[in-house]
């Protein structure tokens, strides 16, 4: 199993944060999510990845560079269906319990992930939109009256969504810790206290070294999930991918946390961009099983 990118990779990885950076800076990212962004990500194949006969570790490439820019959207919905969709995991405690639904109003479709896959249309549901969403980026309604009917898929199918999912959500949660990382470094250079950057105090110096490590280690672990997923024969598939969402959800929670810190006062205003990627990243830890639950998970087989 080679954890190297290839050199197509590295023309990809380029190629998209060119994309990006050309189309989707921070005052479009800003803006939040719309159809005619999708429909950009799309015919640049973001979403087609795997049926254009990429592999999952170059789907991991391309969505890390959607978190490094923080790209709004129900990103990891539209690449596993296919279509303009959103999703909900799992079913109300109660029957009477509303569902907490993200992105409805742009979403075509809304897939649940259960003991098995359904599918329902957007358009028929009707929710009541949240004032203050966690993330101002990623609107949430709390619908009452969803009823997924129609099943696309059985617990194989369901199993697949559950270790794609989580794989490219790791992958884009590991972009968002790079760009905290490089915007701490940034910040530290140019901020000046005491008539030195801050940057070179030694206690700013450990916080940017621990969140460089902290990237790169889940760096690795995600390379290594999505390599797996593209030779599924190998052990321990689902251990290797808990392993990655649960350092890729450290990673970009921790980091957001450490960035505010590091930016001081400013960290906290909404004019720097540190709080989109903070909320962004606690929003990723409810998908596809947070860092605990992943963990839990790792110590019951490793037990």
């Amino acid at each position: 199993m080679d954890l190297e990118l290839s050199d197509d990779q590295f023309a990809m990885r380029d190629g998209i944060r060119a994309l990006l950076d050309g189309r989707f800076g921070i005052d479009r990212v800003r803006a939040g999510f719309d159809r005619q962004m999708h429909a950009e990500l799309a015919d640049a194949g973001v979403f087609s990845l795997i049926a254009d006969g990429f592999s999952w570790a170059d789907a991991a490439v391309v969505f890390e560079q959607l978190g490094e820019c923080c790209v709004p959207g129900p990103l990891v919905a539209c690449a596993l269906s296919g279509e303009v969709a959103t999703h909900v995991e799992g079913v109300p405690a109660e029957d009477d319990q509303a569902l907490v639904i993200e992105h409805l109003d742009a979403a075509d479709s809304v897939f649940r992930i259960a003991d098995d896959v359904r599918k329902i249309d957007a358009a028929t549901l009707h929710g009541l939109e949240c004032d203050w969403p966690l993330d101002p980026l990623t609107p949430v309604a709390r619908v009452a009256d969803a009823n997924f009917v129609t099943v696309i898929g059985g617990a194989e199918e369901a199993i697949a969504w559950r270790r794609h999912g989580a794989v490219l959500t790791a992958a884009y949660q590991v972009g968002m810790a790079s760009r905290l990382t490089a915007m701490s470094v940034e910040y530290a250079k140019e901020r000046v206290q005491f008539d030195r950057p801050i940057g070179s105090f030694q206690a700013i110096k450990h916080l940017l070294a621990d969140m460089v490590v902290r990237t790169e280690v889940a760096r690795a672990a995600v390379y290594a999930a999505a390599a797996h997923l593209d030779e599924p024969s190998e052990p321990d598939l689902d251990l290797t991918i808990g392993v990655a969402k649960a350092l890729a959800g450290e990673a970009a929670v921790t980091n957001g946390k450490t960035a505010t810190q590091v930016h001081g006062g400013m960290g906290f205003t909404w004019e720097v961009d540190v709080h989109l990627y903070l909320k962004r990243a606690w929003v990723l830890e409810t998908h596809f099983g947070g860092t605990d639950s992943h963990c839990d998970m790792i110590a019951a087989a490793l037990s």
